[in-house]
Formats: structure tokens, sequence, C-alpha cells
């Protein structure tokens, strides 16, 4: 994840969302009414004056006399109503009906909610049903319990409570807001489709569940294929199939990826990782983009409304059963891939949501309790550790256990094998909580033994945050004392799901690092369970791959499995995800081509995206470029490729690099539902006999190779470095040149070597009596003979017009160029 993917236009100027009398936010694109603070508050005091309120007199422990709204409860006809049970949390069916449960420790009084899909579209509300402190409220979880007919039935809730922005209460008793723990949530149903009058932000609202939509999932189990053995494929599943080339019959949804399923089978992926398929806004960022004449989207989905709920829009149903049909086809997608021995990992984005920074929408969290489900500085700004507005308060205690709860219910109901954490150091940041109860702790020397909430605030309100103007991005400061966001050694968010029953089972990748500065590639919290896209790995292969002097020793160790990062930690090579390009950044073919980020067609002037991505256009910018440039580059695709497939640890590749899908230079296609994003099938097909034949036998050949895929770090019984001449690597600051032997128990002996300068080479072989050393690849060599397995007709003509150097125990390597040799038995002649 990128910080300048969200540009401006995370932070829309419209707060307001629900059935009120005051303006519903809009698209950027359209005019918007300003609703100032001090006019949000006299709204509130003018509806709060219809509203019956009781004047409590009482104490909160602290001798200040506190004041509860009690709204009169209607007279309902449709529902039985009795008082429910606190947990679980969310919508449960039960006994007969349903059980409704939800957080709000600041709120003084709900409603629940209940509309009808019509009821959606124009505003209304079918039934409101008040909740009673006395009844429904046990600590500070509000619940109830209905019985009577859910058919096509939506829910919500408001609340009521203060509304200060000053101090982090956001409580606003208009608003109807998503339920957090909802498992389907229901708005728009057609993907990229303004809703009501043009309104880019609709009324949403959450599915109440039912037993009636059981999913056969025809026995299917977890895989649980071992670390080491995967090869990891990230796909975004619009862009997979909405092309026209695909000829789906569902482009763009679940089911179109179910339809392309046995292409990644072909090619040899047994593990997708899915960018993000939790419910959110694609029209976010909706805006005119005059350079490409259409509209700026958020394509990538990093800006999370709801957890629970799968995307919806990405399903052909929509809205369709009040998406129940999604969840199938969500599930269909993960049964399906399992039958092809494919794992599907989730591409999680717990670091923030979709509200924005203070001028965002109310839609779900903020309006629930704004102060626990955000990182908050004293004067209720948002710290903005995400890049994108906001901080998800992962280490407070109800925050935390909601992410675990989400995680398990992806894993048990939707089958999902593991998670990929966008921006996971920020899980690793101590929580405003973490801060006021330390600063508590150490001020009246007590341990808290059974904690209120309320009552810690409370009493942590007189010394005020912990926030510091200067230290903003959390360092840690002198003394015992935490700033909010300081990076904890044990946090325990990351302490919960790492030694969770239902998630230690599933894979748990970190993307350690965050937008706030903190960087923990090597070092993040693992329990001996996490593994880490290794950011590392991508940044010293780019630079050595595209002749970077001083890195060969570096390059060496990426090779290994970052032994460097992981070993020390008790950790395995299957703890580094290696990846050479990935969603943000450049393409495979576009590190080739550009030396520049082209991202005009973002609209932002070009000021979007990363300036610094060790590529090298290897000699001309941009796809027109000499026949000796174009032959380059692909050479230095494949060597990349190849550097991939050989290193320890576990491959990942970008949907679209198998066959070289450009974007055209653009290193931030966050905006773009069109060709920019979308795999192109035709070009597959193109270069089915080219790219795309050597990156699917590759492929192969580590899944086929013992070796290439090592449980622990080699030693010098299996690898044997070497440079030019055999045992002699250089290590030098002026070294372009990388060679080692693995011993293998499938192939016998394998040599890989990398040449990386711009000058050819010829280089001895060790010596290996009885055995001749024959090529299989030879990055150097146009398709078919850059790869030629042993089962190729033209096998033997090709390594014949070697035999001279073959005999002689060398092989000569053009400029960035690499090879991989095998041991053959040698045949007296």
């Amino acid at each position: 994840m990128e910080l300048s993917r969200c540009g401006s236009f995370c932070m829309p100027s419209i707060p307001v969302i629900g059935f009120s009398s005051g303006p519903i936010r809009q698209c950027p694109a359209l005019p918007q009414p300003k609703l100032g603070i001090s006019t949000r508050l006299a709204e509130l005091r003018r509806m709060r004056r219809s509203v019956k309120e009781v004047v409590r007199a009482g104490s909160d422990g602290f001798g200040t006399q506190t004041e509860t709204a009690v709204v009169e409860k209607p007279k309902l006809s449709r529902f039985e109503v009795s008082a429910g049970l606190p947990t679980p949390f969310g919508a449960t069916p039960v006994d007969g009906g349903v059980n409704f449960a939800v957080f709000s420790g600041g709120a003084v009084s709900a409603t629940l909610c209940l509309l009808s899909p019509s009821d959606l579209r124009e505003n209304t509300v079918s039934e409101q049903i008040s909740l009673d402190p006395s009844i429904n409220r046990t600590g500070d979880v509000w619940h109830v319990f209905l019985k009577g007919d859910f058919t096509n039935m939506l829910y919500g809730y408001k609340f009521e409570g203060k509304f200060s922005p000053d101090e982090g209460y956001l409580y606003d008793a208009t608003r109807i807001l998503l339920d957090p723990y909802a498992k389907a949530v229901i708005s728009r149903g057609e993907y990229g489709v303004l809703g009501p009058e043009d309104n880019c932000w609709p009324q949403m609202a959450g599915t109440v569940p039912s037993n009636y939509n059981e999913f056969d999932w025809e026995g299917d189990l977890p895989l649980k294929i071992h670390h080491k053995d995967l090869i990891i494929y990230e796909m975004h599943v619009r862009g997979f199939t909405k092309h026209e080339s695909s000829n789906c019959q569902f482009p763009g949804t679940y089911l179109g990826v179910v339809e392309k399923l046995d292409h990644l089978k072909e090619l040899g992926i047994n593990c997708i990782e899915l960018m993000p398929c939790h419910e959110f806004n694609e029209l976010e960022y909706f805006n005119y983009n005059s350079v490409l004449g259409d509209y700026r989207m958020n394509f990538w989905g990093y800006s999370t409304i709801n957890f629970f709920s799968p995307m919806i829009r990405y399903s052909s149903a929509g809205t369709s059963n009040d998406g129940s049909s999604a969840i199938n086809e969500f599930k269909l997608l993960i049964r399906e891939a399992h039958k092809r021995g494919i794992e599907v990992i989730m591409d999680v984005v717990f670091n923030h949501t979709a509200e924005g920074n203070e001028a965002g929408p109310i839609v779900s969290f903020r309006g629930i309790d704004n102060s626990v489900y955000y990182m908050l500085a004293p004067k209720g700004e948002f710290y903005n550790y995400s890049g994108c507005g906001n901080t998800f308060n992962c280490n407070h205690p109800v925050v935390r256990q909601f992410i675990v709860d989400c995680l398990r219910y992806w894993v048990t109901e939707m089958h999902v094998d593991g998670f990929r954490f966008d921006l996971a150091s920020i899980m690793t940041r101590s929580s405003r909580f973490f801060d006021l109860m330390e600063h508590a702790k150490f001020s009246f020397k007590f341990i808290i033994a059974e904690i209120n909430y309320n009552v810690l605030f409370i009493l942590c309100s007189s010394f005020q945050s912990l926030w510091d103007a200067i230290n903003v991005h959390g360092n840690p400061i002198d003394g015992d004392l935490l700033t909010t966001g300081t990076p904890l050694d044990s946090p325990p968010l990351i302490d919960l799901i790492s030694n969770d029953p239902v998630l230690r089972g599933v894979k748990l990748i970190a993307e350690a690092w965050d937008t706030g500065g903190l960087y923990q590639v090597g070092t993040f919290p693992h329990w001996g369970v996490w593994s880490e896209w290794n950011g590392k790995y991508r940044d010293i292969v780019r630079l050595f791959i595209k002749g970077t002097d001083g890195l060969s020793g570096a390059f060496a160790e990426c090779l290994c499995g970052s032994p460097n990062l992981y070993q020390e930690g008790g950790r395995k090579p299957w703890n580094s995800i290696n990846f050479v390009c990935a969603h943000d950044g450049f393409t495979l073919a576009d590190l080739v081509t550009y030396n520049n980020k082209h991202n005009l067609a973002n609209g932002e002037d070009n000021n979007d995206g990363e300036n610094h991505n060790n590529s090298w256009n290897c000699g001309q910018e941009g796809d027109f470029a000499s026949i000796s440039v174009q032959r380059l580059r692909k050479r230095q695709m494949r060597n990349f490729f190849l550097c991939l497939m050989v290193s320890q640890g576990v491959p990942m590749i970008y949907m679209g690099d198998e066959y070289g899908h450009t974007k055209g230079g653009n290193n931030n296609s966050y905006c773009h539902d069109n060709y920019i994003n979308y795999f192109r099938w035709d070009k597959k097909e193109e270069y089915s006999l080219d790219f795309y034949r050597f990156c699917r036998l590759m492929m192969k050949f580590r899944h086929e190779s013992e070796s290439l895929g090592l449980n622990s770090f080699p030693t010098s019984e299996r690898l044997q470095w070497h440079g030019h001449i055999p045992g002699k690597p250089d290590w030098s600051e002026t070294s372009r040149f990388v060679a080692f032997t693995l011993i293998d128990s499938v192939q016998g002996e394998i040599y890989i070597a990398f040449n990386t300068s711009h000058l050819p080479i010829t280089i001895t072989l060790p010596e290996r009596p009885g055995h001749r050393w024959e090529p299989l690849v030879d990055t150097g060599k146009s398709a078919p003979f850059d790869f030629i397995p042993a089962d190729d007709p033209q096998r033997g003509m090709a390594v014949s017009q070697y035999a001279h150097f073959l005999n002689a125990n060398l092989y000569p390597m053009i400029s960035y160029s690499s090879i991989i040799l095998l041991l053959s038995p040698e045949i007296a002649v």
C-alpha cells in the first residue's frame, strides 16, 4: 500500500450520511453544500428537543452528574421483543429469532432500525426499536432479541450521545449506522453505478441473517499446503476477468475468477492472494478525469467499510437475496479453488477505514464509538499512520477482539486459508487506550484488575492524552510512558492472533511497514507464525539485476531466503515472501521499460506514486524502442522471474506479469477501472509461446526441485558459491556475478548463475567426473530456447550447439543473463 494512492479524495467534505433532514454526502464531482460543526451542533440540539429527555441525577463514580436520554418506545406489530444477550456480537439467528448485539461505550441510548430494500431506496424505516438501558444493555453492549418475519429485512443502529468532535465524540441520533459485525452490506447493487439522485454514498444497511441460505461445501477441507511449497499470485477480482477478451459469462466477478481458475492451475499457482474483497465504496474517489475522459474510482479497494461483508458488487448477483447470493459466490470461489489445489489468502486492511479524516463520512465505526475505534489526538484529530486520513485503534481491547472475531469468521465460515495484512506495522502500535491505561497505572501505582473502559477514560482525562505534537510518529520517549502509536515489542493484537487456536494454523503475512515511518521487515513481532512481504528482497534484487555495484553479497542473501533477516529470530526461509512487483509500483514489464513514473492518467499532475522505483528502461524510455533494447528488456524480465523462482522463501507474482502486462509506466493505478488494470487475456494468448511459456516452465521446475523450497536455510553441505572460477566467489564492490550449485534429491545437482554486467563472460564450471553440465535455462536466448525441458524435441540440437564449450567445462554468458544447468551422465565418444 502506498500513501499516495489515497490522494485528496480520501477526505470527503460532506460528513452526513443517513436519514436526516440535513444534506447527504454526494460525489466530489457534484455541487456539495457545506455543514460546519457549529451548524451540526445546532441541528442536533433542535432534533433532541423533539425527544423526551429525562435528567437522571446520579454519580458516575467521580462526583459528576450524568444525563441520559430516554427515547419513548414505539408500539410494535411485527416483532416480539425481549432483552436478548450481549454475545455474540452482530445479528445472530437463534431459537427461532434473531439476537442483535453491538458495542457502544459512550452512547446513552440506542435504537435498532429495521428496513426493507425499498426503505433503503426511499430513505424510510419500517421499524425502530428503542433499547432500554436497564434491560437491553450489559456493560457497554446493547442487545435485543426479536421474533418475527425477517424476510428481506435489513438493519442498522442509531445512537444518542455527545456530539463533541474536539473530545472525540461523534454521536448523532439522526444517522443510521452499519453494524461492524454485519455479514452483508446492502446499498448500491451494481459496480460503478451511482445511487439515487446520483449519490455516491447512499444509505447502507446490514442484512438480517437467516439459517435458510446454507451453502454446499461438498466436503471442502483446508488444503494446508506447507508455506515452503507455495507460489502466490496477487490478484484483483474485478481486474482479472473484466476485459472483454476474457470471454467470461460473468466478467469482473467472483464467478468470473472461477471460470479462469484453470489458467492458474496450468501456470503452476497454488495460492491466490486476493486484493481487498471486504465491502468498500468504489465511488469513494468518484471524480471526472479529464486526462482519460472517464471517472476515477477506488479500484484497488484499500478503504474498507465493513470487514465481515464480502464486496457485494464483485458478485454477479449483486444485492439479490439481500447479499446471501454474494456470500455464496465467494464461497464457491474458495471451494472451486480448493478443488484445483489452490489456497486463497485475503488481503485485509485493518489499518484504517473508509471514514477518512475529520471531514470524512460517518458510516459505522465513527458514529458507534469514535474514540475506541480510532487513534485520536487530544482535540479529536485523527492520527494518520495509514496515509488515508485515520488509523484503526488496533490494540484497544474491543478493537482487537473485533479483528480476531472477523478473521475467525472468514476462516470458519468462508474457508479462506490465510491473510495478508496491509500496513501491518500499524497493528504493532500502542493504542489510545493503552496510553491511558499505562498513564493511570504509573501515576497511581496500582494495577487495574477489572477495567471499565468509561471509568478508565474519565480517570485518565485529567492527565490529558500522551499525545506529543512534536513526536507525531510515535517514537519511544524517555521513561515509562508511551505516546499514542509507539511501536510495541509484544503488541496485544499480534499476540492474540498468533496464539488463537483457530488462526494459528492459517497463513499470516505482514506488510511490515506503514506510512508513518515504521519499517519492520525482519523485525515484525512474529511468535514463530508470521511471514512478511520482504520489501528488502524486492529492492536488492531490482538493483542487482539492473547492474548496480556493491550488492553481490546482499543478492546472495536474498537467494538464500534472507537469513540475515529471519534466521536469528528462529524463523524459516518461507517466512520471507519474495516479490519483485506487486499491485502498487511498476509491473514487471514496466520495471524494464521506464526509469520514471508516468502517472498523468491519475489526474494528479504526476505528483502521486513512488519516485524511487529502482527500475531501468534498458536504454530508452517507453514502449517504442529499438529492437536491441526490446530484446534486453525481455532478457531482464526472464532474469527477474528466474531469480524469484530459484530463491529460497515463498515467491509471489503479480497478476498479468506472466505475460508482461503494462500499465504504461503508471506505478499508482489505484483509481482506474479500465484497461490499465485489466488482465489482457488476448495478450496472454499472444505471448503463450514466449514469456508466458517461460514463466510456466520455471514454476514447474521449482515445484519439481526439492532444493528450491527448503524448510531451513541452506548450509555448505548443500550449497556452494562460485565465481567465474568454481569455488571462488567474488564479493567485491564491483562484482556483478553470482553463481552457486545446489544438491537436489530430484534433479541431482543444479548450477545457477547471474551475470548482471554489461559485458559477456565465459565461466568455468565445477568439475563433476563422469558427468557433464547441460543447459536447461538461458535467459540470453529467445523462446523456445530460453527454457529447454528434457522432453523438448529440440533439446538435442540446442545442446549440441554448445558441445565444444560443455566438453571443456565452460559456458558463455552474454550480458545481463542468467542460466540454470543440470548434470547429465557423460557419454563416451
